[in-house]
């Protein structure tokens, strides 16, 4: 089961393709989005079944800048803007998500969140290492989860993201 958001919408279908005949490969019909909606869907998305891996991620979307009336990806410059997740937030949902989702995975791989490029609208480049930092605390604090060092795959592949977005 993959778990995320739209990076996992893009490699969804090159996994299936690539685990053809090894595995099944599922994800939630939706842009799991921020940890706080993970909260809410974490338990429809793992249904009834005992998953043999779970491969998730959080991030891009908690640390985007929303504006003073919801507005997304607002100006992170603009004293009214503000993280759609503050960090110590997601550092403690990242944290129940890990609790819940071994309860029902053999084994379960946190990705970590792709790099913000510089011009990224709506987000600050570093922010991303700073929200992967908080995410590799409480995955420790829960213990036997794997971690995807897909930061540093992001940044060092060249042409693996495109210039100005996520």
């Amino acid at each position: 089961l993959l778990i995320g958001d739209s990076i996992s919408i893009g490699y969804h279908v090159a996994a299936r393709e690539a685990l053809a005949g090894k595995a099944n490969v599922y994800r939630p019909k939706t842009n799991c989005g921020p940890t706080t909606r993970g909260l809410e869907q974490i338990d429809q998305w793992l249904g009834d079944r005992k998953w043999d891996v779970v491969h998730w991620n959080f991030g891009l979307h908690d640390l985007k800048f929303m504006g003073p009336n919801g507005e997304n990806l607002a100006d992170p410059a603009d004293p009214t803007s503000h993280p759609q997740v503050a960090i110590d937030d997601y550092q403690a949902n990242i944290k129940k998500l890990a609790r819940r989702i071994k309860q029902q995975a053999k084994v379960v791989i946190w990705r970590e969140t792709t790099p913000v490029p510089k011009g990224a609208g709506g987000r600050v480049p570093g922010d991303a290492k700073r929200y992967n930092a908080a995410a590799a605390v409480a995955i420790a604090d829960v213990g036997g989860i794997e971690t995807d060092p897909f930061f540093t795959y992001a940044e060092t592949v060249a042409g693996m993201q495109q210039p100005a977005n996520v």
